[in-house]
């Protein structure tokens, strides 16, 4: 059972530039993962709260869209510096909301800054194209325009981070917005806010209604919106990327992961085996471009495996604000997701080498904790293999040539991300080539992109045209248009 911390309050709602209070009656509450105490509370904002929010920014965009582009960025600017100053306090909210380790935070909003930074250029990012003379007398040029009213919606699992792939990009473009934070973790966006508020964004720009899947849904059918961005599970995403483009709305939906990493037998072992387990059991498995299975070939199997179960069993696990490696999953539900997929495995005829249920941690007892879990042997027929675990679990699988492994990685349903631990050029790019994925990582665990490139995915894992981040985020939030023109001569005026 979890218990309030004091002065425990409902999260604020915040829009057309001023906080408010929801009149919703349902709360739901914000809990510590690590001691299961309630951080606050999480209002499920009315319909008309959220047509509020919307018709705020609505009215914010008729000006702001005529702000030249060197002025919008001004506040992006500000805001990069009000964000390096509170980093620490950013990180430390995100470890008592979400559990991750404050270095893991810290990084975290790292990468949000790094968005920022990247959307400060817009003024050259949004530049057109002219070419003169294309018939006598006549040019053509594009331009690109904003969209009007964006929506976001953002997952549990990088509360300071993924708002970032979308919001500035958004903003620079001239466009306003309108943010759902995940309802388990509402409280980094709030004082993300506080921030912005201090950055000298016009009333309206910014946005924020708090809520759940009905708030959601608001958001994808209002007329006012023009645009939803939106990261969480495959099914979800593909749900929401149906509604929204049912609306005539422009979609971009990421979704789930299963992430295999390939192990060759020239692979360098001793430092692959940090670097994967950092990928697989990294904010306890709960990223898109976590590690799910290792496929390793032919004489990789025997030293790696060897190499990842003594790093699995010895993880420091506890509180993210002490001194561990791994903080706790989500939710008491998420825990116990998790822990039955591992016993489903089990009964598929899978072997637990490392397991990580019901562990002992020092002043734990309270908290969301699983140790990482080593699953060999899984045989591909059970639903286990093909299931986003979203936990600290890594599946070991055997195969005999990089073919296979290829075949493998290919065969499911998802495509974010593939990475391959190898000494060898050619087989390096000949994974790189042939992985059906969106992220390749080479001797690299997790394959995030810098701000500067899009966060790609394919398959299950993505459902859009153009991503977050980089030069797509930017064309996304923008819509292009073409001007033909032609000023006859006879037309001018004479001097």
């Amino acid at each position: 059972m979890s218990h309030a911390v004091q002065n425990a309050k409902p999260v604020l709602n915040y829009y057309g530039g001023a906080w408010r209070s929801s009149q919703a009656g349902d709360l739901l509450p914000v809990c510590n993962p690590a001691t299961a105490e309630v951080l606050g509370y999480t209002p499920l904002s009315t319909p008309e709260e959220v047509d509020a929010a919307v018709r705020s920014a609505a009215a914010a965009w008729r000006d702001w869209r005529r702000t030249p582009a060197t002025e919008r960025v001004q506040p992006l600017f500000r805001l990069k510096q009000l964000l390096e100053e509170n980093l620490e306090e950013l990180a430390r909210t995100i470890t008592l909301e979400c559990g991750k380790t404050l270095v893991e935070s810290r990084g975290e909003m790292r990468r949000a800054i790094e968005n920022v930074e990247v959307a400060s250029g817009i003024p050259i990012l949004m530049q057109g194209n002219f070419s003169e003379e294309i018939a006598r007398g006549v040019d053509e040029f594009s331009i690109r325009q904003p969209l009007g009213v964006c929506a976001i919606l953002a997952p549990f699992n990088f509360p300071g981070m993924i708002p970032f792939w979308f919001l500035p990009y958004a903003l620079a473009c001239g466009n306003t917005v309108v943010l759902k934070p995940s309802e388990r973790v509402p409280l980094t966006m709030q004082k993300v806010l506080e921030l912005l508020e201090l950055s000298g964004f016009p009333p309206g720009c910014v946005n924020v209604v708090n809520g759940g899947k009905a708030v959601a849904e608001e958001l994808i059918s209002h007329p006012l919106v023009r645009a939803v961005s939106f990261v969480g599970s495959s099914a979800v995403a593909k749900s929401v990327y149906a509604k929204a483009a049912a609306h005539g709305k422009r979609v971009q939906c990421q979704g789930g992961a299963k992430n295999p990493i390939v192990v060759l037998p020239d692979a360098d072992v001793e430092n692959a085996t940090p670097v994967i387990a950092d990928s697989a059991f990294g904010c306890a498995g709960q990223r898109c471009l976590a590690a799910s299975l290792a496929i390793l070939v032919g004489e990789a199997a025997k030293e790696f495996g060897q190499s990842i179960r003594e790093a699995a069993a010895t993880r420091r696990t506890g509180n993210g604000l002490e001194d561990v490696q791994m903080g706790p999953v989500i939710s008491p539900e998420s825990r116990s997701r998790i822990e039955g997929l591992i016993a489903q495995a089990e009964r598929d005829g899978a072997q637990v080498t490392v397991d990580g249920r019901n562990p002992v941690i020092p002043r734990g007892e309270r908290g969301n904790f699983i140790r990482p879990t080593i699953i060999e042997d899984l045989p591909l027929t059970s639903s286990v293999a093909h299931t986003e675990i979203f936990g600290p679990v890594l599946s070991l699988h055997r195969v005999d040539s990089i073919e296979a492994a290829l075949e493998m990685v290919n065969s499911g349903a998802y495509g974010n991300a593939a990475s391959v631990f190898t000494t060898s050029g050619e087989a390096a790019r000949r994974f790189r080539s042939e992985a059906e994925v969106g992220n390749v990582g080479i001797n690299i665990g997790v394959a995030a992109p810098m701000a500067f490139f899009p966060f790609s995915g394919a398959r299950e894992s993505f459902f859009g045209d153009l991503h977050g981040q980089g030069r797509d985020a930017v064309r996304f939030f923008t819509q292009e248009k073409v001007v033909i023109e032609r000023w006859p001569k006879e037309w001018s005026r004479k001097f």
